[in-house]
């Protein structure tokens, strides 16, 4: 054999590892040069994690002022709307893993499946993701709007979900089993529609990649911020910012509301740039009303010495 030949056969061997046991994923170091602007703690397959503490908070900021915050940045393609939800009142905050879902064909399909079967992967494809799923995570599906034949879960794989992630799924397709799924305790969907038909004809063709959720691109490790209104999804960079900023004008509302509600202000006071003298009565009421902080108030005072009011 030749001996150049020799040296390159570990490399080729490497080079086939990785890409059989990552499959239907896309490499770590190109997940990691996708999320670049994300500094902080990582999975092991690159994904960015957004710390617990920032989905708690998170929990109570608005769809609004978020997504105010992504278009002054120039994100622009984050928002996708047109649910139907289990619970419209309780939100699904967390962090992205994705699926990517595309019409079956017999070869492509077959192939997957002995391939799956291979690395130990048991069932249909819709339940792999299930089983990368951790604590803080938020199943996001694209499944090409499909409805009929277009259902990812029941209420079995909703229990798994649960049980795995403590939390609920954003699926651009259907669900079947509302009434089962509606028992678990903590659950939520977001769904384009319900249907009894059972999965048909879909493959799992992305694992942890980028996928499209309507108007909206979704990557790996993004803040996942569903309410009422829809769904935000949040680059891991960003969380912070929107956070901080969204929690800012929460408390600026909460103190303009109390000051209209005594007759010190008028709206046109409140609802325009304030004044020093407004500036300075806000700061007082934050003494006076610690309790109404979902932040430090050193983070609070660091936070408004590089804002504009």
């Amino acid at each position: 054999m030749n001996p150049k030949f020799r040296k390159l056969l570990p490399l080729a061997f490497a080079f086939f590892l990785q890409q059989h046991v990552q499959a239907q994923t896309i490499p770590r170091d190109e997940l990691v040069f996708l999320t670049s602007e994300w500094k902080g703690e990582r999975f092991p397959d690159g994904r960015p994690k957004v710390s617990d503490d920032m989905l708690r908070r998170a929990r109570n900021i608005g769809i609004e002022e978020a997504w105010t915050v992504l278009k002054n940045e120039g994100y622009n393609c984050q928002y996708e709307g047109g649910w139907k939800i289990i619970h419209t009142q309780e939100p699904i905050v967390g962090r992205a893993l994705t699926a990517l879902y595309m019409p079956s064909r017999p070869d492509v399909e077959k192939n997957i499946m002995e391939r799956g079967k291979k690395e130990g992967r048991i069932g249909n494809t819709n339940a792999w993701p299930i089983d990368k799923l951790s604590k803080g995570d938020v199943y996001v599906a694209d499944g090409f709007g499909k409805t009929a034949d277009g259902t990812l879960i029941g209420d079995n794989l909703g229990n798994s979900i649960f049980a795995k992630s403590g939390n609920g799924v954003i699926f651009n397709a259907a669900a079947r089993d509302l009434e089962g799924l509606r028992q678990i305790k903590g659950f939520n969907a977001y769904v384009r529609d319900w249907d009894p038909s059972f999965l048909k004809d879909v493959v799992l063709m992305g694992l942890n990649t980028p996928i499209r959720i309507g108007r909206a691109i979704v990557l790996p490790g993004d803040l996942v911020l569903a309410k009422a209104e829809g769904v935000l999804f949040v680059p891991a960079h960003l969380v912070e910012k929107v956070v901080m900023t969204a929690e800012f004008i929460g408390l600026r509302d909460k103190f303009g509301h109390a000051m209209l509600r005594e007759g010190k202000y008028t709206p046109g006071q409140i609802d325009n740039q304030w004044t020093d003298a407004i500036k300075e009565d806000f700061l007082r009421w934050l003494d006076k009303n610690p309790g109404e902080m979902p932040m430090k108030r050193a983070e609070l005072d660091a936070y408004m010495k590089n804002r504009t009011w």
